[in-house]
């Protein structure tokens, strides 16, 4: 029969925990007063801070995505444990041994993550012990040439793997684990004659979680004799996976929430020359590249403050694959809640290298000398090509444009743009018009007819959110608000020709799309309501519903005038630049009467825009 928890175990075990302690494994905690703490979900992206933890009421909530809950079903929602398995968690966590009762639910899984904890911890042990062996020397001489004394070793835990084929498995057994749990901790392999060590005639280096619990091991290869790879690392078990694993976490997890800096670097040692100069925020990923959930990782402590944002650095080797590391890292860069940059030592130095040959002093340094990511990336985007001639600078910045577009704050956009300008020697103007298209989503020659340019509603499926902290999707989001709550204000003509290149975010492009052809028509707002699939529906409702920023009646026609102005301003721009490339393309094929009919049409632009802009 099944065993249950009895209840007094249960509250035994809540009595020894802080549900502050607990949380604040997982995300950045900021005391609020009264025993209230404040952090970023772990549940949903957030810039600012709307979780919170109840140190008196033992409860948490999210006021933005709405979770909440006790401590339970907190380890439920973020390691998808079910109640028994959060209070066994719970249980190894302070040391407690539960009892069982008849009548209830248990769970193996719980038994075998805690028997694999449990041996690894004794494994860290006994590595560790054997690094003072006489057979471990070739394996002191690795870290004393690299600069790593007998105490930095204590430090990070590092050990010694003897050459024996069973040495630790031996000494586990003898602990009374049997040979099937320590092949599911991945510390031993087993064939017809029995178990075997997997880590053998290697440098030990423990891998834990935030919580220090000892979850792998990597492993470097010291002998040329050995055939495996250079680094050996656990493999795939009930508590170790590579993607959700930051080696140092452990030692850097409460000075990256201090500062709101973290160092991403590439390797064990690596690690341990940050520390040791000083640099206690360093990370490194675990035999895979640096992706999504670590990323998760690291949001769950860094806060967003744009008063004083949080960093990220990353270093990387010069070479091709570390450039390669650096591009993917800024693919990701804008999933961060912080700002990111890059770091690279002298002459190529990585961080153990440069600390053995310069210093502590010089890791700092190299630090301090970072450089924003993005600035990296663009100008690897256009170092292929060749600057010298005019088509290989107009291709360069081609190439970088889908970087600058990725820049959300308008400001920083701006001098980026000024910043390739300088670099292509491209006009600014032209890299301006460039990076504005492709911000918008529009890589057309020319406007065109506003049925084939926005979405339909019903592809509505798989469109991604609007980002609203983009200043163009929240233009957007204004006319669309205007013309749902003050339609007096745009007439059907205007509303054609802004709606036909307007609206760069599929969402508001397909919602655009359905209010078109139903645009003055009595009751409108209510028949887009009734053509709109469910999800628009609800994006519909709530620019209905929002409230437009004015006091008085009779500022909200003032104000609604002031969006529609402002967004014909924008389509006559738009149209300007169409205009503009299009007389570039008809000068260079020397067609004299259609360039003339261009300018013309500019100059009627350029009346317009001044004749718009004088009743501001």
């Amino acid at each position: 029969m099944a065993k249950r928890i009895p209840q007094s175990d249960i509250d035994e075990v809540l009595s020894r925990v802080s549900i502050v302690d607990v949380v604040g494994d997982y995300v950045a905690l900021k005391a609020a007063g009264n025993g209230e703490f404040k952090g970023l979900c772990p549940f949903h992206g957030e810039k600012s801070p709307s979780f919170g933890v109840s140190a008196t009421k033992n409860l948490w909530h999210c006021f933005g995505c709405g979770e909440g809950g006790n401590l339970f079903q907190f380890l439920n929602r973020i390691d998808s444990l079910n109640f028994v398995e959060a209070v066994e968690k719970l249980a190894t966590r302070v040391g407690y041994t539960l009892n069982y009762e008849e009548g209830g639910e248990t769970n193996p899984n719980h038994a075998i993550r805690a028997r694999v904890l449990e041996a690894n911890s004794f494994a860290a042990k006994f590595f560790a012990e054997r690094l003072a062996d006489a057979e471990a020397e070739p394996g002191r001489q690795f870290l004393q040439g690299r600069g790593f004394d007998q105490a930095a070793a204590t430090h990070f835990g590092v050990g010694w793997a003897p050459k024996g084929w069973s040495a630790l498995t031996d000494h586990l057994k003898t602990l009374g684990f049997s040979e099937d749990e320590l092949v599911t901790a991945a510390l031993a392999s087993k064939k017809e004659k029995g178990a075997y060590d997997r880590f053998r005639g290697r440098l030990i280096w423990p891998i834990r979680d935030s919580t220090n619990a000892v979850i792998g091991f990597g492993a470097r290869k010291i002998f040329e004799d050995d055939q495996g790879p250079k680094y050996l690392n656990t493999s795939e078990t009930p508590v170790y996976h590579k993607s959700n694993v930051l080696y140092g976490i452990d030692l850097a997890k409460r000075e990256i929430s201090k500062t709101q800096r973290v160092v991403v670097v590439e390797g064990y040692t690596d690690v341990m020359a940050c520390h040791l100069a000083g640099i206690t925020t360093a990370v490194a990923t675990c035999g895979t590249a640096f992706g999504d959930d670590h990323i998760k990782i690291l949001n769950r402590i860094l806060v967003a403050d744009a008063a004083k944002p949080a960093e990220v650095i990353f270093n990387f080797d010069p070479d091709e694959a570390g450039q390669k590391a650096a591009m993917r890292a800024f693919a990701s860069a804008q999933k961060f809640n912080a700002l990111t940059f890059i770091a690279i030592g002298p002459e190529g130095l990585d961080p153990c290298d440069l600390r053995k040959e310069r210093g502590d002093s010089a890791i700092v340094e190299m630090i301090a000398a970072k450089r924003p990511l993005i600035e990296f990336a663009i100008e690897r985007s256009i170092s292929k090509f060749d600057l010298a001639s005019r088509e290989g600078q107009v291709a360069a910045v081609r190439a970088a444009v889908p970087i600058l577009v990725e820049i959300q704050d308008a400001h920083i956009r701006s001098s980026y743009e000024k910043h390739l300008s300088e670099l292509t020697l491209v006009d600014r103007a032209m890299v301006n018009q460039l990076v504005t298209e492709a911000a918008r989503g529009v890589r057309r020659e020319t406007v065109i007819p506003r049925q084939e340019n926005i979405v339909q509603a019903d592809e509505v499926n798989g469109l991604p959110p609007v980002n609203l902290n983009d200043p163009i999707n929240r233009r957007e989001r204004w006319l669309l608000e205007v013309v749902a709550q003050v339609p007096s204000a745009l007439d059907e003509p205007t509303m054609t020709r802004i709606f036909r290149s307007f609206f760069s975010a599929p969402r508001h492009a397909a919602l655009a799309k359905v209010i078109a052809p139903l645009y003055g028509k009595p009751g409108f707002v209510e028949l887009v309501s009734s053509e709109l699939p469910t999800d628009l529906a609800s994006l519909w409702r709530e620019i209905i519903l929002t409230t437009l920023p004015v006091m008085e009646k009779g500022d909200r026609e003032a104000y609604a005038t002031g969006v529609v102005r402002s967004s014909l301003s924008a389509t006559i721009e738009f149209e300007k630049q169409l205009l503009i490339q299009t007389l570039m393309q008809s000068n260079a094929a020397k067609n004299e009467s259609q360039s003339e009919q261009i300018a013309r049409k500019l100059v009627e632009l350029d009346a317009e825009l001044i004749a718009l802009r004088a009743k501001r």
